[in-house]
């Protein structure tokens, strides 16, 4: 059975987590989780340029893991929240340089969708976030576009109220899964 993964990538506070949720469950599968969120909840939040490679790593194996959880229940279509471009932009953003194992991943892994979020959202708070600014946020965003708008695999924006996005992105999903 042949897998289909999407990424829901974006800024922090753009609304990917609930995204992820709401789609897995529409359309009744799973989805994996950021790993950085749990990395930095039980390490300290003043984290490195080394801690990002970790943080890589860390969201490889559970991305792995979930597609073994796919396999074993017979299902074959896994939403991922973050992969290795936003390891790639927070690298880049934050230390300037980005490690050469996330470049690698970013040719070698494959993904049939991405879903781009948008920060036409309000920022929420947490103990994680970093970039309450409006134009940090719409910095980001547009370097997420570039990004996107240089790579091969089909994407497309999600803004909107949470209502509107998860309806873009069903859209968005029937079109991929009709092909």
């Amino acid at each position: 059975m042949e897998i289909t993964k999407v990424v829901i990538i974006g800024p922090e506070s753009t609304g990917k987590t609930s995204l992820c949720e709401q789609l897995a469950q529409h359309y009744n599968t799973i989805w994996c989780p950021e790993f950085a969120r749990e990395y930095l909840l039980t390490h300290p939040v003043d984290y490195n340029y080394e801690d990002l490679l970790t943080i890589a790593k860390g969201q490889i194996d559970l991305e792995d893991k979930f597609i073994s959880k796919l396999t074993t229940q017979n299902l074959s279509l896994l939403f991922v929240d973050t992969d290795m471009y936003v390891m790639k932009v927070w690298s880049e953003f934050v230390f300037e340089k980005c490690h050469r194992f996330i470049l690698e991943q970013i040719v070698k892994r494959k993904y049939g969708l991405y879903l781009l979020c948008n920060v036409d959202l309000p920022w929420i708070p947490d103990e994680l976030r970093e970039y309450p600014s409006v134009e940090t946020r719409k910095k980001l965003f547009n370097i997420y576009k570039d990004a996107m708008a240089n790579q091969s695999v089909p994407w497309i924006e999600i803004n909107g109220s949470y209502e509107e996005r998860l309806r873009k992105a069903i859209a968005a999903m029937d079109r991929l899964l009709k092909k």
